[in-house]
C-alpha cells in the first residue's frame, strides 16, 4: 500500500491541480508520520473496537493522509479525529432512517466509523460487521453519491484513486 500512496502524492504533486504544503511539495508525500502501536491502541480502546488489519497497516505507513483532488477523494484523518459517524455527523444518519427503502444503509451510517473527509463533502467510512469475524465495509460516503461507493478494502481504495488521477 505504500508504494500506491507514494504514487498517487507523486502524481498528484507533479499535476499541480490542488495547494499542497511546501513539505508536501518537497517530499512528494502527501501522508503524515506513521501511527505508533500506542496511537492505534487508544484509537480501539476508545472506540471500543479492534480495526480491521489492513486499515491498522494504513496507520503505520501514515497516520492522516491528504487528498489528492479536493471535491472528489477525503482526506484521511490522523487517529485523533477518527470518530463514529453518529458523533461526528448524526444528521447524515437521520436523514436515510427517514426513508424506509433505504434503511439498510441508515443502520450501517449508525455504527460506520469516519476514518476520512471530516469536514469535506465526502467520508470514507469503515463500517464494522455485525457478528465477530464478519467482513468489514469500506464506503465512501457523499451527498452527492445516490447511496454508498464501496471498496474491498483500503488498497482497492487506494488503486482506483490512484487510476483516476491517472486519468486526469
Amino acid at each position: 500500500m505504500k508504494k500506491i500512496l507514494k504514487k498517487i502524492s507523486e502524481i498528484a504533486i507533479k499535476q499541480g491541480e490542488f495547494t499542497f504544503t511546501d513539505e508536501q511539495m518537497k517530499s512528494k508525500w502527501l501522508g503524515n508520520e506513521p501511527a505508533s502501536a500506542a496511537e492505534i491502541k487508544q484509537l480501539e480502546e476508545r472506540l471500543q473496537i479492534t480495526l480491521p488489519k489492513d486499515y491498522k497497516d494504513f496507520l503505520t505507513i501514515t497516520n492522516g493522509f491528504a487528498t489528492p483532488n479536493e471535491n472528489i477523494e477525503p482526506s484521511f484523518e490522523s487517529t485523533e479525529y477518527v470518530g463514529f459517524l453518529k458523533d461526528i455527523d448524526p444528521e447524515v444518519i437521520e436523514i436515510w432512517i427517514n426513508n424506509d427503502e433505504l434503511l439498510d444503509v441508515a443502520v450501517k451510517l449508525a455504527r460506520s466509523i469516519v476514518v476520512g473527509g471530516r469536514n469535506e463533502e465526502q467520508y470514507f467510512l469503515l463500517v464494522p460487521p455485525l457478528l465477530d469475524g464478519g467482513k468489514w465495509e469500506y464506503w465512501k460516503f457523499a451527498s452527492w453519491i445516490p447511496g454508498e461507493d464501496p471498496y474491498e478494502g483500503m488498497e482497492n481504495y487506494f488503486i482506483n484513486a490512484l487510476d483516476f488521477l491517472k486519468s486526469a
